[in-house]
Order: structure tokens, then C-alpha cells, then sequence
């Protein structure tokens, strides 16, 4: 996956389109409902912040002979926030929507800190000391923060002043952020066609177990400590749907990793999430629907 046109202007500018669309439906009340339910943001939080990165960190340990700039594209996964696509699965799967952005918009704000410090460690640890060049934390957030906050930001403030212009722009700005998904994932691994087969074979193993496992793992730790089924399957599709976008922009960046091979595992996963998402938003569908 060779940076070109399309990592290097299309992808953030894609990117800054996505997150302004999750910030058309966001307000300050949203990052509020924290107090309201504060478990089942904690839960959630510990699970996309926290139980995530040490599941990825701890499968790529122990997974046989993959190569340490995959490794490393399994982690950066790992450690980036949920995104819009969390946000349109909760909404369809009938799930807590409110939830669903709450824990999307703090995660974003919390993850430009956690980001570079573990993309450090994961570099560091797989790919060994002295051959590869390490992120300046502080530069890093303030890239990460430009092309997601800021544009959340924006949106967030066409939210509040024109109400009316925000509403409006909110479907199509969906809809084309989720069409900029797919376009930017499936030009990343088409732009090396010759290699799909061989990136999934080395790659698509262990992103399925880890997008499994962490779906799993949301699921089943909201329910363990007594949320209900709409809040736990929020939490589940919040903690395996992440933003391969924001993944892919990272590794590719010449200002960040510059190193398109750690997209690959990103860019595999996002096409597995879209497989996995699916399933769960009919099932997810089914039961909330029941239980409202």
C-alpha cells in the first residue's frame, strides 16, 4: 500500500468529512449523559480505551510468525476511537444511539493521548529499537486532533447556531461518509490488488479473531454487570466497530508512520467489521425490537 493521491489528500480529507458528520449530531448534552448513566459509559469506555488495546497487544504476542508491521497495524486498530460507522450501526441495529455518540465523542477526545503512546510501544516491542523512527507525541496529537476534532468541532457549532442547515446537511454528510469509507478501503487494498490475497491470509485470521473477540467481550461484560440488553449491545458494537479510516490515515500520513504496510491490517479489518457489524445489526435489530 504505497502512499498516493489517494492517502495522501483524499484519505484526511474524507476523514475531516466523517468526523464532521458526527459532529452535526453532536451537542454538549451529549457528552452530559455520562452522569446520567455513568456505568454503562464507564463499561464502555474501559472497553474501547483500555480492554481493546490489551487484547490486540496480547494476540499479536502470541500469533505465530506475523509480520511486526502488521502487528503493529493490529494495535493502531486497537487504539483508535469507534467512529460514524459505530454510531450508523448502533442507530440501525435499534440499539442506544445515545449512547452509542456519547461514548464515540469521548473516546475521540481521550484517544489523541493514547494513540502515540501506543503506537511507541507496539513499535517499539515488535518492530525493535533503532529501526523505525518513533511519534513525537505532542505533534501526533495535534495532527490526530486536526483531523478529527476540529471537524467535529465545526459541526458541532453548525449544530448550534443553524440548527435548521445542520439538520439538513446530517443525511447526506452520512451518507457520504459512509460511501467514503468503502471508497478509501477498498482503494487502499486495491491499489495493491496483486497482494489481496496474500494481506489476508497474513492479516485476515487474526483481525476476525480480534474483531470477535472484542464484539464479544463488549457484549458480555455490559450484560455481566447488569446493563440492559439496548445498553450491551451498544457497548458491543461500540468496542468492535472501529475507525479503520482514522487507522489507515495514521499509518500512511508522511507526517505520522509513513508506512503503508501497517494500513493493511486496519484496512482488512474495516472490510471484516462491515461483515460482523451486519450480522449483529439484524440480531441486535430483532431483540431490541422485542424488548422496546
Amino acid at each position: 500500500m504505497e502512499a498516493n493521491l489517494l492517502t495522501e489528500i483524499f484519505l484526511p480529507l474524507a476523514l475531516g468529512i466523517i468526523m464532521l458528520g458526527m459532529g452535526l449530531a453532536l451537542s454538549i448534552s451529549d457528552f452530559k449523559r455520562v452522569a446520567i448513566f455513568p456505568k454503562a459509559a464507564f463499561i464502555g469506555l474501559v472497553n474501547q480505551l483500555l480492554l481493546l488495546p490489551l487484547l490486540a497487544i496480547g494476540l499479536m504476542k502470541i500469533w505465530p510468525d506475523l509480520k511486526p508491521e502488521f502487528a503493529v497495524g493490529i494495535i493502531l486498530l486497537a487504539a483508535c476511537p469507534g467512529g460514524a460507522t459505530s454510531n450508523l450501526l448502533a442507530y440501525l441495529a435499534k440499539c442506544d444511539a445515545a449512547l452509542s455518540i456519547t461514548l464515540t465523542a469521548i473516546s475521540s477526545l481521550i484517544t489523541i493521548i493514547t494513540i502515540p503512546l501506543l503506537i511507541n510501544f507496539a513499535m517499539e516491542h515488535f518492530i525493535g529499537e533503532g529501526k523505525y523512527i518513533a511519534l513525537p507525541v505532542f505533534k501526533t496529537m495535534l495532527q490526530i486532533m486536526v483531523i478529527t476534532i476540529i471537524p467535529v468541532g465545526l459541526g458541532m457549532i453548525l449544530k448550534s447556531r443553524i440548527p435548521a442547515t445542520a439538520q439538513r446537511l446530517e443525511r447526506p454528510v452520512k451518507i457520504a461518509s459512509t460511501v467514503f469509507i468503502i471508497i478509501i478501503i477498498l482503494g487502499a487494498i486495491l491499489k495493491d490488488r496483486d497482494n489481496i490475497i496474500p494481506f489476508f491470509i497474513q492479516t485476515g485470521l487474526p483481525a476476525l479473531v480480534l474483531n470477535l473477540a472484542s464484539l464479544l467481550i463488549g457484549f458480555l461484560s455490559a450484560r455481566w454487570a447488569g446493563l440492559s440488553f439496548k445498553q450491551s449491545s451498544t457497548i458491543s458494537l461500540e468496542t468492535g466497530i472501529q475507525n479503520g479510516t482514522l487507522a489507515i490515515a495514521i499509518a500512511t500520513s508522511a507526517t505520522l508512520l509513513n508506512n503503508p504496510q501497517i494500513a493493511v491490517p486496519p484496512a482488512v479489518y474495516s472490510l471484516i467489521m462491515f461483515i460482523t457489524g451486519g450480522i449483529l445489526v439484524s440480531w441486535f435489530g430483532k431483540m431490541n425490537s422485542k424488548a422496546a
